[in-house]
């Protein structure tokens, strides 16, 4: 479940980016960096809730029954503090990927922890002959928010082609480079893909004129 990878044109959902082509990444980069400071995404439940509903983790009717059941309370808002700490976690178990580095073993043990307390579940959909599997999670309490978040986090960490996870050459934002040739260094052509290009050309330029 979740989100379909990101096209050309797609890299916004609800104000939120979805540019990292898969779902760990993507959530890591609910904090990003405008003008020199942090800005964070998820301040709150309906903010995190907003989130699930743009990567597709949650319908409009579940998002509506948590708001309304849990709304700005205390537990939910907590949820939201434990979730983001999670992901400043996860945030260095990425870097950690990125680097050929080790994943923590702490990291490790609060996935599966997550993930025995709030797991994904399988089911069996047919359609004009067809059988197919889809995961999916029961949300009725802010808690089971964790569900799709950790799962991915444990796919990420245990699938991904390490050579293909990379940091922005530009900004904050994480990406998994699915592209052919395998060397894309920025987020995304419309946030800093021209930027690097407009540089790299004035470089040139001022290269040239320094020789002539």
């Amino acid at each position: 479940m979740g989100r379909p990878t990101a096209g050309p044109n797609s890299d916004w959902g609800d104000r939120f980016l979805f540019l990292g082509n898969h779902l760990a990444l993507d959530f890591l980069n609910t904090c990003l960096v405008q003008k020199g400071e942090a800005v964070e995404l998820l301040p709150d439940f309906d903010a995190l809730l907003r989130w699930f509903r743009a990567a597709d983790l949650l319908t409009s009717g579940e998002a509506a029954s948590l708001r309304q059941k849990w709304g700005a309370s205390a537990r939910a808002q907590h949820v939201v503090e434990a979730i983001r700490e999670l992901r400043e976690r996860l945030r260095k178990a990425v870097f950690a990927v990125e680097g050929g580095g080790t994943v923590h073993r702490a990291v490790i043990n609060e996935l599966n922890n997550l993930m025995a307390d709030h797991p994904m579940l399988i089911r069996l959909n047919a359609s004009g002959g067809t059988f197919t599997t889809e995961l999916w999670f029961a949300p009725g309490q802010p808690e089971d928010l964790f569900a799709p978040l950790a799962h991915s986090a444990a796919r990420f960490i245990a699938d991904v082609d390490r050579n293909r996870v990379r940091k922005c050459r530009q900004c904050v934002l994480h990406f998994y480079d699915i592209s052919k040739k395998g060397t894309r260094q920025w987020c995304s052509m419309q946030l800093c893909g021209n930027r690097l290009k407009v540089a790299a050309y004035a470089a040139r330029q001022r290269a040239r004129a320094r020789q002539q």
